[in-house]
């Protein structure tokens, strides 16, 4: 478990690093060996955080969310990502931008959050269901419905909130991360209903 004033640290670290030289996801992970699941589900779910649906990258990311919370679930220490996300680069004004999401939310997070309800959060109990929230955040992700808005924000809430309650260890947290789940269920089921009821016209009524 990596506490909030160490992840800050490391994650300032970042930028300055890529100062020099562009600085790889796989370089990044590898120095948060004990917080490896949250920071790299924060760093990659922030590009999803928004209502607009990304297409194809949606899906790709749905399978990385999922791919990390299997892994979590089965009780690997530290995530094993494909060497080509591994190699992925970012600029240092890349990480500087994800640094301040990152702390920004973080800060926000924690004028509420405190460890609570420990049991959900620590030991294997807490890998199981931080595993289980990531791959059922992922596989919804991953649903390519293309013109549906906020396919992508929702699960990705989830997602947010089980990384916020990992490293903060508030069990409350991922309470609010089955509350995101079960609100994205309840989305595209209406969506599949409406498609199946109206036909054409639900589409129409879910664009913008």
């Amino acid at each position: 478990m990596c506490d909030y004033a160490t992840l800050v640290k490391t994650l300032q670290q970042f930028a300055e690093q890529a100062k020099h030289k562009p600085l790889t996801l796989g370089e990044a992970l590898d120095t948060l060996d004990e917080a490896g699941y949250a920071f790299i589900a924060i760093i990659l779910v922030l590009p999803f955080l928004q209502p607009l649906p990304l297409g194809p990258i949606t899906v790709l990311g749905g399978v990385a969310f999922a791919t990390l919370g299997w892994q979590l679930f089965r009780g690997h220490e530290s995530p094993v990502l494909p060497e080509k996300l591994r190699a992925v680069e970012f600029s240092e004004n890349t990480w500087q931008v994800l640094v301040n999401v990152c702390l920004k939310i973080l800060g926000f997070c924690r004028k509420f959050t405190k460890p609570r309800h420990l049991t959900l959060v620590n030991g294997k109990r807490g890998q199981k269901v931080g595993g289980f929230i990531l791959m059922a955040g992922g596989a919804l992700m991953a649903i390519p419905f293309g013109v549906l808005p906020l396919n992508n924000m929702l699960p990705g809430l989830a997602i947010l909130f089980y990384c916020i309650g990992e490293l903060e260890e508030d069990g409350l947290m991922f309470y609010i991360a089955f509350f995101w789940l079960i609100v994205t269920v309840v989305y595209f089921g209406a969506f599949f209903f409406m498609l199946w009821y109206f036909g054409k016209e639900a589409l129409a009524m879910f664009q913008f």
